[in-house]
């Protein structure tokens, strides 16, 4: 397939030699070591203008689920939910079950398909005593209202750990990395398959300098002081070999990025008839592109991905089924009706975004993709033969 759905392209280790040999001869390999403690810094000078401090860690699932449980701190057992969205990744949920919560799902916006903020604010309004921490999704990468959700924290005194996994290469309005400034915690990944590609790996940012401080120590089993165990603990730590690769991918991501917005671009204005999340003025980091088919073609979804491949062309679809649909979840969490996840769930298909690919690239598969839909009754032309009078005899 030469335009695959993700084309992983982490930094390159054969590149990379010196720096492999000079780690070698340091004999330092893991345990929160100068390499790792280097892109740390490197990246809140960086990409978070010098503002708060952050942690790298071995996986964002990782990192999401020490984040929800240093949230929990000194809260009764009466705070038993974690309020997210149920259109998400099944990493959300499952960092909240580990912590010890109950995921409390919540629906989606139409538009933006982040978490609807009216249900949101409802949700809190009857249950805040009992929920202990709000997870909410940067949905495919997009920014939140973090002034809202920053009020509804105070508000309701319901801590906020933020699901940003692809959101590491995102820019806000003030030019920074988004989540800047949150006084909870944003969680990113830098899994192989992310616009910020290394191998495997995450970071844990916030602005509370002194939160990043207690998650470090939860990283490394709960060791304060010495190897006795002061708080809950795992070992969430990255390697030097992945810092090295983040370090690396630091200085590549502004232009990826970039590359990747413009491709986006390129698509919603080859493709208008169909349903994008709207664009917005500053930088969204790509992973793929996402759109929505009609719901006459609903139906035909799993086809015109087959045909797509036949074409050489990835495509797939993501969060559907959403938490809701997925019977691990289903037992574990608590929702009612969920009826914009259940219709964008249902009609989502993502189309390839990758560094290699070019606006040309972006034509091809815009085209391909109009044809094959067209192939199933696409609903323009049932509206253009709708309007057609009908012969009188």
């Amino acid at each position: 397939m030469d335009l695959p759905l993700i084309r992983p392209n982490p930094p390159k280790l054969s590149e990379l030699q010196q720096e492999l040999l000079a780690l070698e001869a340091s004999g330092v390999f893991t345990n929160n070591g100068p390499i790792v403690r280097r892109f740390e810094d490197a990246l809140i000078e960086r990409m978070f203008g010098g503002i708060g401090a952050c942690l790298a860690v071995s996986s964002a699932t990782i990192g999401l689920m020490i984040a929800i449980r240093a949230a929990m701190w000194d809260q009764g057992d009466a705070r038993r939910y974690a309020l997210m969205p149920s259109f998400t990744f099944a990493a959300t949920a499952h960092a909240a079950i580990w912590a010890g919560l109950r995921p409390m799902l919540c629906d989606i916006d139409p538009e933006s398909w982040l978490a609807d903020m009216q249900q949101v604010e409802a949700l809190l309004a009857r249950h805040h005593q009992e929920i202990a921490v709000m997870v909410p999704y940067a949905t495919f990468g997009r920014s939140l209202d973090m002034d809202r959700y920053h009020w509804l924290s105070r508000q309701y005194e319901v801590p906020l750990v933020v699901d940003a996994a692809s959101s590491l290469g995102t820019i806000d309005e003030d030019g920074l990395n988004a989540g800047t400034g949150t006084p909870g915690a944003f969680v990113y990944s830098m899994h192989a398959t992310k616009t910020f590609a290394t191998a495997e790996g995450g970071v844990v940012y916030s602005a509370d300098v002194a939160f990043i401080d207690r998650l470090r120590v939860m990283s490394n089993y709960g060791f304060e002081h010495g190897r006795s165990a002061t708080m809950p603990g795992l070992n969430a730590k990255i390697s030097e070999v992945g810092g090295l690769m983040a370090l690396a991918k630091l200085d590549q991501i502004d232009a990826i990025a970039e590359h990747r917005a413009e491709l986006a671009a390129q698509y919603h204005t080859f493709l208008p008839e169909y349903g994008f999340q709207p664009l917005v003025d500053h930088r969204q980091a790509m992973q793929f592109m996402p759109l929505t088919l009609p719901s006459v073609l609903m139906p035909y979804r799993t086809e015109i991905i087959a045909k797509l491949a036949e074409c050489g062309i990835g495509a797939g679809t993501y969060f559907s089924p959403h938490l809701a649909q997925q019977p691990y979840f289903q037992a574990e969490c608590s929702y009612g009706a969920l009826p914009m996840s259940d219709d964008v769930g249902g009609r989502i298909i993502a189309l390839p975004i990758t560094d290699m690919m070019s606006v040309a690239d972006v034509k091809r598969a815009c085209i391909a993709f109009r044809e094959i839909c067209a192939g199933f009754a696409h609903p323009v032309d049932r509206r253009i033969k709708a309007r057609q009078p009908r012969k009188v005899a």
